[in-house]
């Protein structure tokens, strides 16, 4: 049951991020009516009311210390780290952003070894992170960038990575209460939303019916309110609470990968045997980290502790 229940941890981890990798054709066709502001807002607003629908029972209030768990893990994994990112893209290249974002695998190893039982370092981790960073610079670069440091995005983007990696440990805290995640998702919106208030007045946030009439942006907005928001963040939380922080966080090295396949068949880009090996080698990384670590064959020693039946 044990083994069953690690494997749909997996399955859910590697469905949230094949979503989560497809979310940047829909927000592409979104900022064409929508600011990125907006479509942040409108995207949790509706996966809230999604999770209300799904499950109408909420948390009540328990204590005060798990509210400033829901709080923080509102204010980084919805709020802060997607305003941050966003500010990171206006400041910086997106190959920057997308390379930087993609050590938090790292940085959620670095915390949970040091504020989580039982999610210790191991080496199998650090070689899969150097196969799987190597693989994700060939897919950024393709080549033909060279890595130019940008000092005010590439920190906002530092920071945003930082600020997920708090997010997985947030969330793994969260998980031993042993709550409905479904009803940890809706306190975790909740809070992510309220915080998000400031940041709207701030980027002067207007409502407008007619983005809306347009039944492109309507199925991309449910897409990434209904999908990516409410069901993923349902699952990707699950995940955390089954697999743990680190070998969750380790499938984001998925990320570019699924982004290259959409590009393709949804944009019609072209693949590069540079993008392949990056891929290829993105995914061996992937692997190494999730491997579990071989336990030492203790050799066979009488028990002198033992009583003898015979």
């Amino acid at each position: 049951m044990k083994t069953r229940r690690k494997t749909t941890g997996h399955l859910a981890a590697l469905f949230t991020i094949f979503i989560w990798g497809m979310t940047f054709v829909s927000t592409k066709v979104l900022l064409e009516d929508f600011s990125a502001t907006d479509i942040l807002f409108y995207r949790f607003l509706l996966g809230w009311f999604v999770l209300i629908m799904v499950h109408p029972n909420f948390l009540k209030v328990q204590s005060w210390r798990q509210e400033a768990l829901f709080a923080g893990a509102g204010l980084c994994g919805v709020t802060l780290y997607f305003l941050l990112e966003n500010i990171a893209l206006t400041y910086t290249y997106a190959s920057n952003v997308g390379m930087i974002v993609a050590i938090i695998p790292m940085i959620t190893a670095i915390l949970a070894h040091f504020l989580l039982t039982g999610e210790r370092l191991q080496s199998h981790f650090f070689i899969g992170f150097v196969a799987a960073f190597t693989g994700l610079l060939l897919i950024s670069f393709n080549g033909s960038i060279m890595f130019q440091v940008k000092p005010i995005g590439d920190m906002f983007a530092c920071t945003a990575a930082f600020v997920w990696a708090v997010y997985a440990i947030l969330m793994k805290k969260i998980s031993t209460f042993s709550y409905n995640t479904i009803q940890c998702t809706q306190r975790i919106f909740l809070y992510g939303l309220v915080f998000m208030v400031p940041a709207l007045f701030l980027s002067e946030f207007h409502f407008d019916i007619r983005p809306f009439t347009s039944p492109i942006n309507l199925f991309n907005l449910i897409f990434l309110g209904a999908g990516a928001s409410a069901l993923c963040f349902v699952t990707w939380n699950w995940s955390v609470g089954v697999l743990g922080a680190v070998k969750t966080s380790a499938y984001i090295y998925m990320v570019p990968v699924i982004t290259i396949v959409a590009s393709i068949v949804i944009l019609h880009e072209k693949m590069t045997w540079i993008s392949f090996f990056g891929g290829t080698l993105t995914l061996t990384g992937l692997y190494i980290s999730e491997m579990k670590p071989k336990r030492r064959n203790k050799t066979h020693e009488p028990n002198k502790m033992r009583p003898d039946y015979r």
